[in-house]
């Protein structure tokens, strides 16, 4: 399964980061990391429902992948 960063927004209320790990693992997600320096986690979640974390107003969705320096 493919793995998911997923932040609060800005200007998002604290809660909603709680609501999405929920909504998260209902789907069948697992937390992977919360981060502790950015209110956030990864979690491994179903390639076809990760809409149901997209469709949150409150955090950002961004697939996890490989990062490269020069």
């Amino acid at each position: 399964m493919p793995q998911y960063n997923v932040t609060l927004k800005a200007d998002a209320p604290p809660e909603e980061l709680e609501k999405a790990k929920q909504t998260a693992q209902e789907k069948g997600g697992t937390i992977k990391h919360e981060y502790s320096l950015i209110k956030g986690f990864i979690v491994e979640y179903p390639e076809g429902h990760v809409d149901s974390l997209e469709s949150n107003e409150h955090v950002h969705v961004e697939q996890d992948g490989e990062v490269k320096t020069q």
